[in-house]
């Protein structure tokens, strides 16, 4: 399951193509895409589209729970908008977009008749599954997802670049930056930095740091560290062994989990997602009666004063025992993303090798949806 080890530089041109230009016809009829996968299928999209806002369709993600609001809110959200779907998933039978699916397939129809199925994109198993059936007995567009990809490393294949591509991003710039990053982790030694990073995660959880902290500074990176959590919990927590990740956003949860962090116990490292320039900031205004006190800021940009809480904050958790990886961007456009992107995947292989486990199987999520399946079935006797 390592095909995407080569995407950056070996995605089938063809095909890339193809994906661009059916990214062009969902802008040119459609006002919104719904994008219906779980898990690896829409947190990749999700991040992105979160993280870098261009002049595309708006995108409106379902699938990853069921629960009636978030179905109806997402319906909500289309109002009287021309849209079309894209449905991920590997084999179409999955619970949670399953069901979200037929839902939206149903007001597809209802909208649009039999104009309907050229609003339906398919990404799927390129030769089995249900969904790749229907696709075909449906007349709908399909796209491949490669069957040496699995789900959580597949964002850099159609499963992200179509709605991507959709919702305006520079999908090629991204690629361009996951390739860069691939070129530069082809060594191995101090100066490949997923090998640093790698080996620093290895040594602290043999010193019995359990908990990876994955923070940021900037709000619009919260699907990026979702991401990340499904990235890491399904490739390593396995046979007993694995990192536990878990996200915070600081300054916001400073105020609620920072007395943990500080003080709680020992068992925290941190990994740091910070971008030095946002893309927009704001000066401080002077106010007259100075009563909070800080007039002293006047003038300073709010960037800066963000600078010093994130350098104060990372001072005071080292000197509280908890070891810090930072990652620095100069800013967060489509070829950073890409790089992160693929970082972390190359990462997160290497770390489940390490630990003695395969990184690319996740056989405990299997066990829930057994006794789902089995508790859903009793309905029909």
């Amino acid at each position: 399951m390592t095909g995407w080890l080569r995407l950056p530089e070996e995605y089938d041109r063809d095909e890339f193509e193809r994906l661009l230009r059916t990214a062009e016809k969902i802008r040119s009829d459609s006002e919104a895409l719904v994008v219906i996968g779980i898990g690896g299928s829409y947190l990749g999209t999700r991040a992105a589209a979160e993280a870098i806002k261009r002049n595309g369709v708006q995108l409106i993600f379902a699938g990853s729970d069921l629960s009636p609001n978030t179905l109806n809110n997402a319906a909500a959200q289309l109002g009287g908008k021309d849209f079309s779907v894209n449905v991920v998933s590997k084999s179409g039978t999955t619970t949670e977009p399953a069901i979200a699916f037929r839902f939206f397939r149903q007001l597809l129809e209802k909208k649009y008749g039999r104009a309907s199925a050229g609003r339906i994109y398919a990404t799927t198993d390129p030769s089995g599954g249900a969904l790749r059936q229907m696709a075909v007995n449906n007349g709908w567009t399909g796209f491949n997802i490669p069957p040496d990809v699995g789900g959580r490393y597949s964002v850099l294949t159609a499963v992200g670049l179509l709605p991507m591509a959709a919702a305006g991003l520079d999908v090629r710039a991204m690629m361009d930056g996951a390739a860069g990053t691939m070129r530069s982790c082809r060594t191995c030694g101090a100066d490949n930095p997923v090998w640093r990073y790698v080996l620093a995660r290895s040594i602290l959880y043999g010193r019995g740091k359990k908990i990876e902290l994955f923070t940021t500074y900037e709000p619009s990176l919260h699907y990026f560290l979702e991401w990340l959590k499904q990235l890491f919990g399904e490739s390593e927590g396995k046979e007993g062994k694995g990192i536990f990740p878990a996200s915070a956003e600081f300054t916001t949860d400073l105020h609620s989990l920072g007395q943990y962090i500080q003080q709680g116990e020992r068992h925290l490292m941190q990994t740091v997602l910070y971008v030095e320039d946002t893309g927009s900031d704001m000066l401080i205004p002077r106010c007259g009666e100075d009563t909070d006190g800080l007039n002293y800021l006047a003038g300073r940009p709010l960037s800066w004063v963000r600078k010093q809480a994130f350098l104060g904050t990372l001072r005071a958790h080292v000197a509280g025992g908890v070891p810090c990886t930072t990652i620095t961007l100069d800013k967060l456009g489509e070829r950073e993303l890409g790089s992160l992107f693929y970082f972390f995947e190359l990462a997160c292989a290497m770390s489940g090798f390490m630990l003695g486990v395969n990184p690319f199987d996740q056989p405990g999520v299997e066990e829930y949806k057994k006794n789902m399946l089995a508790l859903l079935g009793s309905a029909r006797g």
